[in-house]
């Protein structure tokens, strides 16, 4: 009887403090969620330290609060149980348990942190490479935050559905500010001080359209997902609501990694919807609003064609596309169509159906297939002319991608010229910069016009400053949590929508920096989507 009653009062304490650390999460992650997107100081003179401040502060905050909780509860366990739950914890963290203890994704950050750790610690530049003060301050301090603030949540959090939707609500006001200032209303009075010629690549409260576009990026992976998985009907409309501001934010952000974020998404999203006919209406429905989307955009641009910005490149020939509302007209069509066939009642069975997921593989294949034919007839075959506008994607040089060209061809050939050392670890966290300026910068400036602290491809980036090693686990990390929180989807309803808002950002990667704007959201969705805890 006493065993009993011992036993019930243990799981008691252990239920009420993993109660208090889940609540003292939660609160932290509300002010991620609102503040952090939206907070500045002086307009975009200051807005990268503005928001790392804030990053790091709310970070270290929540693991100092943490710690003082867990040191308090240790007291009492001590005083009251005799250091039980102590002991459980710590022998969950024996060698033994780790196959139950740690998932891919888990040994996949923590060889990032450990590998760029030493990159740290085997550089010229260590102090630099600590605190990335070269860079844009993603240094080994801010890459410690992140692991330990995803180690954290995603062990310690009780999931709260509510935060999801500040992450929107702040999200939402954060594009509406970047759509007005496409229309360059300039509410926020941010380019009063600016020069005329900078004014168009800076945007909300978020600074470069580079870095706008990647935060919109996450936040329309997060409404898509959501919108097209949600049965209740008023979440439905609100998640539709989101879904369309996000689409107008991504195409006004006019940045070309947004195409990325945008392809990723819509190869993705199918492996998921297309397993049922509901899943199916909804997909159409996401292709219909955005094709409808960008031609609102075109009617827009032509009645303010005195106030927007406009767009170029691959929105503009969308938008510029003859056959474009007879696109729209057809893929509302059939997502109507599909939903009185297969709706409630009618008969249809809206089970499993392998068929049009087989048949959508095979169109990601056939794709893959054109895009590489038409790289390679573009590049190698020498024949980028037959391919009139899209010449500027498909033929590689020194100025494809706003230079990116260069920079990526000339972090190849330095990369090959590293001394074995450099070649496993780097040359440090972020200081891509002073191995250009130490390099080349001369001919960097001279051919660019500018100097580049930055490979502008996440991955390039990593491979450079942290070594092949911390890649390789920042890749697993990202693709295992992707697969993980998939996997989560029905225990978890938010999963899917982080996974999503993950894929849109690692596609955009490619061509962007990794700053602490918009990745430590993606931290931030990674953690709360491999949440364990309801």
């Amino acid at each position: 009887m006493t065993k009993k009653t011992v036993t019930k009062g243990q799981d008691s304490f252990a239920e009420s403090c993993s109660g208090i650390i889940s609540g003292a999460i939660s609160v932290f992650l509300l002010i991620l969620a609102a503040v952090f997107p939206l907070i500045y100081h002086n307009s975009y003179f200051d807005i990268l330290e503005t928001k790392y401040k804030c990053y790091y502060l709310t970070v270290i905050g929540m693991l100092a609060v943490l710690l003082v909780l867990s040191l308090v509860m240790l007291v009492v366990d001590l005083n009251e149980y005799g250091g039980s739950h102590a002991k459980a914890l710590l022998e969950q963290l024996k060698p033994k348990h780790w196959r139950e203890t740690f998932s891919a994704a888990d040994a996949g950050v923590l060889v990032f942190w450990l590998m760029s750790g030493l990159s740290t610690l085997f550089s010229e530049y260590r102090y630099e490479a600590f605190w990335g003060n070269e860079g844009r301050y993603s240094g080994f301090f801010l890459i410690t935050l992140y692991v330990a603030f995803y180690l954290v949540v995603s062990r310690f959090w009780k999931r709260k559905d509510w935060v999801i939707e500040v992450f929107l609500i702040s999200g939402i006001i954060m594009c509406f500010i970047g759509i007005t200032d496409y229309f360059q209303l300039d509410i926020l009075n941010f380019r009063e001080n600016m020069k005329p010629s900078q004014s168009t690549i800076f945007t909300s409260t978020v600074g470069n359209i580079n870095t706008y576009t990647a935060y919109v990026a996450l936040l329309m992976g997060v409404a898509t997902a959501r919108f097209a998985t949600e049965k209740e009907r008023w979440k439905t409309v609100w998640y539709y609501l989101c879904m369309v501001v996000t689409f107008f934010a991504i195409i006004m952000g006019c940045s070309e990694n947004a195409y990325l974020a945008l392809g990723g998404m819509f190869a993705v999203l199918p492996f998921i919807l297309l397993r049922s006919k509901q899943g199916t209406v909804r997909y159409l429905a996401v292709l219909a609003t955005f094709a409808t989307v960008i031609q609102c955009v075109d009617l827009l641009n032509q009645a303010f064609a005195d106030m927007v910005i406009g767009l170029d490149s691959l929105f503009g020939i969308l938008a510029g596309f003859s056959l474009l509302p007879l696109a729209v007209a057809l893929l509302w069509l059939a997502t109507a169509a599909l939903a009185y066939i297969w709706r409630p009642g009618s008969g249809c069975q809206d089970g499993l159906d392998p068929l049009p997921l087989r048949i959508w593989c095979g169109f990601i294949g056939a794709a893959a297939l054109l895009i590489c034919f038409l790289l390679f007839d573009a590049n190698i075959g020498g024949h980028g002319e037959r391919y009139g506008a899209l010449a500027e994607y498909l033929v590689f040089s020194d100025s494809w991608g706003t230079n990116r060209g260069y920079i990526w061809r000339k972090s190849v050939e330095l990369y090959q010229e590293f001394p074995l050392k450099h070649k496993l670890f780097g040359y440090g966290p972020d200081t891509f910069g002073i191995m250009t300026v130490n390099s080349f910068q001369r001919e960097m400036v001279n051919t660019t016009g500018q100097t580049f602290d930055s490979a502008h491809n996440e991955y390039l980036q990593f491979l450079l400053t942290v070594g092949p090693v911390a890649l390789a686990g920042y890749l697993v990390f990202q693709i295992g949590s992707c697969i993980q929180m998939v996997k989560n989807r029905m225990k978890n309803p938010y999963a899917l929508a982080c996974m999503l808002g993950v894929v849109c950002y690692g596609f955009q990667a490619i061509v962007n920096l990794n700053l602490p704007i918009a990745t430590p959201m993606m931290w931030f969705l990674i953690s709360m989507g491999m949440a364990k805890k309801a």
